[in-house]
């Protein structure tokens, strides 16, 4: 098929109104049926597919509105989307669903400095935020590892964390309002300005709703302020559970640090390839630490956590010299999924919440785990919150390793969740986890869930079939799509 045969548009003429309305509401170029677009859009960074009948991008609230007008009227299904880095299926459109995606909408509209917050379009970068609002002393402080590429609504929408959110808490605890298109199409604005509105807290029930119950138009954030003195270090180890039991030790003692971030060694050891930071790749753990505040608190906080970090074991102790160092240090951190590429093409990431205490436990157990399927498994993790990333690493060209992965990968969640851990710490249940939700609630619980989602969306066409099962949802799918999984 040639390439101009490749992008002729494949809607069906039941669609063509639907297309026609949109193309008015927006604008021929902003809205895209071709084959091309159709198949980029069809999945966002996790490894599930769907289908999707049009992609619209639309520049305001008003012309979002209309999206889903239009939608609703032609009985169509519609997801948003922001830049696609979703983990769990989240933004995959179901059904030939419209797929409104708000990338274009990437205006800081304003910044307050004495109340210290900011009014955001949904398509603003996460990174760009806080490089927006750096020369004020400020910085938006919720930081996933693809906040260089992760927009501001995508992490509304799945109540996104960071590595620096031990200390200061996920997206939930960073907005203040949303302003927010309703599956019917009405414009409403959840929570405000002010420390406490009146009424319901719809804004807290917003944040981290997955797309189901509206789309943000405009994020109010809160805006940290930048700390005078920052201190990162570097510790390994010889085992696992050495670094898992030093930052149960500096909890304990009495510290948050800002960050506790832990990689084992096949990560350590990919990390390095790629960035080239002396990173001490014959160790079995390495602990990265970040301490903030007044310069003699950290002073103080540093000597503290070091001597810790020595009665567990660690082999040597690395404290950044300068910004560059720290920000090498960093670099190998946030980059750690791009760096698996030179172990395996492929990966399958999760996302468990276990308690602290756990951890050593769990470890050892999803070490077992991948053993048991032949698998290769690279951890890396928010040590300090006990949010688990293990990286189920292989190449998909292997016949029927998918099966293998997919295994793996559900015995790692309930393993999790039977230690008394969760099911999600930041990347949202999606379509990944929907079917695992009764793991962690009961059918009241779930039907409790139902009824708030039925109340934002009676029909039921804002992004249907994701995170609650069919038991509890009202006639959602009861399995991922034959084919989703790639």
């Amino acid at each position: 098929m040639s390439a101009i045969a490749a992008d002729r548009p494949t809607a069906s003429p039941v669609a063509a109104g639907l297309i026609d309305e949109l193309r008015a509401a927006l604008a021929p170029d902003r809205v895209h049926v071709g084959a091309t677009e159709l198949g980029l859009y069809k999945r966002d960074a996790s490894n599930i597919e769907g289908r999707a009948s049009v992609i619209c991008f639309p520049l305001t609230a008003s012309e979002v509105q209309a999206c889903v007008r239009i939608a609703v009227a032609h009985e169509t299904p519609f997801v948003a989307r922001g830049s696609g880095t979703g983990l769990s299926g989240g933004a995959t459109p179901l059904d030939g669903a419209v797929v409104i995606v708000t990338t274009k909408m990437n205006h800081v509209l304003s910044v307050d400095t004495v109340n210290r917050f900011a009014w955001v379009e949904p398509g603003v970068l996460n990174l760009d935020l806080s490089k927006a609002v750096a020369r004020r002393g400020l910085h938006f402080a919720p930081d996933p590892s693809s906040q260089q590429s992760c927009s501001i609504g995508g992490n509304v929408a799945n109540n996104s964390g960071g590595p620096h959110c031990l200390a200061d808490g996920v997206t939930e605890a960073h907005v203040l309002a949303v302003e927010v298109v309703l599956p019917d199409g009405t414009l409403a604005m959840l929570g405000g300005e002010e420390p406490e509105p009146d009424g319901y807290d719809l804004r807290g029930v917003f944040v981290g709703s997955e797309g189901m119950f509206g789309i943000a138009t405009k994020v109010c954030v809160r805006l940290t302020q930048s700390a005078p003195a920052v201190r990162t270090m570097l510790f390994d180890f010889a085992t696992v559970e050495a670094g898992a039991q030093t930052v149960s030790a500096i909890i304990a003692a009495g510290m948050v640090p800002a960050a506790l971030e832990m990689m084992d060694q096949l990560c350590t050891t990919a990390v390095e390839a790629y960035i080239n930071a002396g990173l001490p790749v014959h160790a079995a753990a390495i602990l990265l630490v970040e301490v903030n505040g007044l310069e003699h608190s950290v002073a103080t906080d540093v000597e503290r956590i070091v001597e810790i970090a020595r009665a567990h074991g660690t082999g040597a102790v690395r404290i950044a010299q300068d910004e560059t160092e720290r920000a090498l240090l960093w670099k190998g951190r946030k980059t750690a999924f791009g760096a698996i590429a030179r172990i395996k093409p492929n990966y399958y990431l999760h996302d468990t919440v276990v308690p602290r205490r756990r951890l050593p436990e769990v470890l050892r157990e999803v070490y077992a785990i991948a053993a048991r399927h032949d698998l290769l498994v690279m951890n890396v993790f928010h040590a300090g919150d006990g949010n688990l990333h293990p990286l189920l690493v292989f190449d998909k060209r292997e016949p029927g390793v998918m099966d293998r992965v997919h295994a793996a990968g559900e015995e790692i969640v309930r393993f999790s969740v039977s230690v008394g851990g969760v099911l999600s710490g930041e990347h949202g249940i999606g379509l990944e986890k929907r079917d695992l939700m009764p793991l962690m609630f009961a059918p009241a619980d779930l039907a409790a869930q139902a009824a708030v989602r039925h109340a934002f969306d009676p029909v039921g066409l804002a992004n249907p079939h994701k995170v609650l099962p069919s038991a509890a949802s009202c006639g959602d799918v009861q399995h991922v799509p034959a084919g989703a999984w790639v």
